[in-house]
């Protein structure tokens, strides 16, 4: 279980390495579902498939997703909506990220110092100790191995020597492989990488028979041409850093049964007679002891009497065939492109922002956040003011979650999640934009390019609450805004972009229709998703009557009310006006929405 008290950095680090585990955890089921399929084929096409499982492990999909990320820069930068693809993939791929809601995150840092004290060393320890200890048995395997290399003798000559080099030459290997006669009983073995040398028991030649040498040696040369040692050394590896895994004790086996039966395959495919090749195998395992090391391939791996019902069945194989072809081919591009599609799908807005980025990244010169500070002469709900003109911003008794919805335009129903004091914590937040910045924007205005005017808030989130947090998918109830049957009753704008937003009011010049889609929402408590399909900016007024719940939601957003009060209640709802006076139409819908997981957010001291 994830230890909720963690600092963000190894929260998330705990939360990477599970979401890691997952995924190989995925893939190597995946892998079980593609051999199967191909269980009647050749034992080589499931050994690369097992392989791949198993360097799975070593490549966190987090890679692809950076490099999905990295080519979103030159994506539009209007292009906000996730499809639900990206739901679909985030929720399989990364369970884990959902756990963080399961218990609230504790402001202070002493209880963050206190649990990474007492945790962090004792999972680093049994890590470190069950890594070490593989490492152990490992280095004491290669001590025998050393000791038999040591006490072997290079030869150039008598029948083994002669018999390997023609067995080398129909195999087409280049590099002939050096031959080491050793006095001791291990197994015939491929010892090395890139210089491939044969351990040979001087024992075993009297033993055999020419045809049964010559098997021997050809199951020897199918190691070295097929490079199992490197995908052995490959795969300890993998059981040395995942140690505490099963599965990858699992896949070492599937990777010895399939790697033996593939050169089995291949010594009989080359025309040894079944019934031979079959008995020198046991020759050799009635005299030799077998290599205790995977990364040096024998002759005696994997379960012996499975291999002997093998050799002599005489059991037809086949070839992938086209349609498996394609399988392992979708496969394998399924594997790249599906976290290199959640990097595009969960670029921020500022980094496909393309070349300009930094332009809107915010600068302040100051920031101030510190626990509400009521005079009793505010009004009795949240405040909270953005001016471009002297580079300031300044709320007044506003919550954390507010300023969430404020930052990334969500709804209460799309903030899930978070501390106890989410909702009911209240801050003033005074902030001063640098010089630069502000007439870096102001420049960006008078030539016509937007810009995210919520980027300060999502920086005053991260730097000032520590905000982390994730987007799941849930189905809810939305709006969709759609165009009526008669059009749109939008003028187009041709002037400065101008404002003003009430209950029962919303007149607006020169801005883009998701400028109305978020007025909309707040006023309505709901997501409402454009499907309007209208560009550029328009000029409009509308007027209706707010209904008692309206009011809540306009009195929680912050929106300055009118004095007095309206009064004409016989006006149309919101929802007809807009029909009526914009030409456009509201529907009640239910669909799968982003809602904002919150992982951790810090109570921030007063400064």
């Amino acid at each position: 279980m994830i230890d909720h008290n963690l600092s963000p950095a190894w929260h998330a680090a705990a939360l990477g390495l599970a979401n890691h585990l997952w995924q190989s955890t995925l893939v190597a089921a995946a892998a079980a579902l593609l051999t199967l399929a191909l269980r009647k084929h050749y034992a080589r096409a499931r050994y690369w498939i097992w392989l791949a499982a198993s360097i799975k492990f070593l490549i966190p999909f987090s890679l692809l997703v950076a490099v999905g990320s990295h080519l979103a820069w030159q994506r539009d930068p209007t292009e906000t909506t996730k499809p639900m693809l990206y739901f679909a993939i985030e929720e399989l791929s990364q369970p884990f990220t959902q756990g963080a809601i399961l218990a609230p995150v504790a402001p202070t840092a002493s209880v963050n110092a206190t649990s990474q004290t007492h945790v962090l060393p004792w999972i680093t320890a049994v890590w470190l100790g069950g890594f070490l200890l593989v490492l152990i048995l490992w280095i004491v395997h290669w001590r025998r191995i050393a000791a038999a290399l040591k006490a072997a003798s290079p030869s150039s000559e008598g029948r083994e020597f002669v018999a390997l080099r023609r067995i080398e030459r129909i195999g087409g290997i280049r590099k002939p492989i050096a031959l080491l006669l050793s006095p001791g009983a291990l197994e015939p073995g491929i010892f090395g990488i890139a210089r491939p040398a044969l351990i040979w028991p001087e024992g075993i030649s009297p033993r055999l028979e020419d045809t049964q040498l010559e098997a021997i040696l050809a199951h020897e040369v199918w190691h070295v041409r097929r490079r199992d040692n490197l995908a052995a050394a490959v795969h300890m590896l993998v059981e040395a850093v995942f140690w505490f895994h099963p599965l990858v004790w699992w896949l070492g086996a599937r990777l010895a049964e399939e790697r033996e039966r593939a050169c089995d395959e291949q010594v009989v495919a080359w025309g040894s007679d079944p019934q031979v090749y079959a008995e020198s195998i046991l020759k050799v395992c009635e005299f030799c002891l077998g290599s205790p090391l995977p990364c040096v391939a024998g002759v005696t791996g994997a379960d012996l009497k499975k291999r002997m019902v093998r050799i002599m069945s005489h059991r037809m194989l086949h070839n992938l065939d086209f349609p498996r072809k394609v399988l392992l081919a979708s496969a394998a591009v399924l594997a790249v492109a599906i976290p290199v599609t959640v990097g595009l799908l969960t670029a921020t807005p500022g980094r496909a922002q393309s070349v300009d980025a930094s332009a809107t990244a915010p600068v302040f010169s100051s920031v101030s956040v510190r626990p509400e500070q009521s005079t009793g002469n505010e009004p009795n709900h949240l405040q909270a003011f953005f001016s471009l003109r002297d580079g300031s911003f300044s709320a007044r008794g506003i919550t954390l979650e507010r300023l969430i919805q404020d930052a990334y335009h969500l709804q209460d129903s799309q903030v899930s999640g978070g501390p106890d004091w989410l909702k009911t914590a209240r801050f003033d937040v005074d902030a001063k934009f640098d010089p630069q910045f502000v007439a870096a924007m102001q420049q960006r205005i008078d030539d016509h390019k937007d810009f995210d005017n919520q980027a300060m808030l999502k920086a005053i989130l991260a730097s000032q609450f520590k905000l982390a947090t994730h987007t799941k998918a849930q189905t809810l109830p939305v709006y969709d805004l759609v165009v009526d049957v008669g059009g749109p009753k939008l003028e187009v704008a041709t002037g400065m972009r101008t404002m003003r937003m009430g209950p029962g009011d919303l007149s607006s010049s020169g801005t883009p229709i998701e400028f109305l889609v978020q007025q909309l929402a707040v006023r309505l408590g709901q997501p409402v998703i454009d499907k309007t399909g209208l560009k550029g900016t328009y000029t409009y007024s509308l007027h209706w009557t707010p209904d008692p719940s309206e009011a809540q939601h306009v009195k929680h957003a912050g929106l300055p009310e009118p004095d007095p009060p309206p009064t004409d209640t016989n006006g149309p709802s919101l929802v007809t006006a807009v029909q009526e006076q914009l030409g456009l139409k509201l529907e009640p819908q239910t669909a799968a929405v982003p809602v904002m997981v919150i992982d951790h957010a810090e109570a921030p001291a007063a400064n």
